[in-house]
């Protein structure tokens, strides 16, 4: 029996304190270590504008100035990652949103102990990975190709 694995790509943000920690280099590795291919990448200071865009669902809300600031207060760096289930894989890969309440293994339990200062931002579901990757990226930025590696990575019916 054949069942095919859907290939997506969400948008993940190593957000400032990523940055600012020096952790980068860990979180892409994890995220490659597992298969997933980068397909963009780049390094950007979030404006205003830009941050009430993306947190547009947020700007109402009590934290929302905090958020802001956090965002916008240091550069981040924006990719475009793709794999089998990516979206699911790597929002498991991160853990729980609050730092304190991930589990050890993901990048937040190893890594955080804060709900907002969470190192890493990854679309939530296929038309909210759509939206951002539109926000942070022209299709231009985006280079489709299969990694020589592929046929290592998964069957081939996967």
């Amino acid at each position: 029996m054949l069942f095919m694995i859907s290939m997506e790509r969400t948008l993940i943000l190593l957000k400032p304190d990523c940055v600012q920690r020096r952790l980068m280099g860990r979180v892409i590795s994890r995220l490659e270590d597992k298969g997933l291919n980068f397909l963009a990448m780049k390094m950007l200071q979030v404006t205003p504008e830009l941050a009430r865009q993306h947190y547009v669902e947020h700007i109402d809300k009590p934290f929302y100035p905090a958020l802001e600031g956090f965002i916008t207060g240091s550069p981040i760096l924006a990719a475009v990652v793709e794999g089998p289930e990516a979206i699911r894989v790597v929002r498991e890969m991160l853990g729980a949103t609050n730092g304190r309440n991930a589990s050890p293994g993901t990048v937040r339990g190893d890594f955080s102990s804060s709900r907002q200062m969470n190192l890493v931002h990854a679309s939530d579901g296929p038309e909210a990975a759509i939206r951002e990757i539109d926000l942070y990226f022209s299709k231009a930025e985006v280079c489709n190709y299969e990694p020589t590696i592929r046929p290592w990575l998964r069957a081939t019916d996967e």
